[in-house]
């Protein structure tokens, strides 16, 4: 299941707070890896 735009955005807030813990780091990023439109790489520059 793909994650929403909230969770999506709640998971970023998480990945750039200071005072988060790596745990918490890493299921932020787990999440956002599987948000929809997820990509695995960076989009090409035009």
């Amino acid at each position: 299941m793909a994650t929403g735009k909230k969770p999506a955005s709640d998971a970023g807030e998480i990945l750039r707070g200071p005072k988060s813990t790596r745990r918490e780091k890493e299921v932020a990023a787990s999440d956002l890896s599987q948000r929809k439109g997820a990509t695995s790489s960076k989009p090409k520059k035009k």
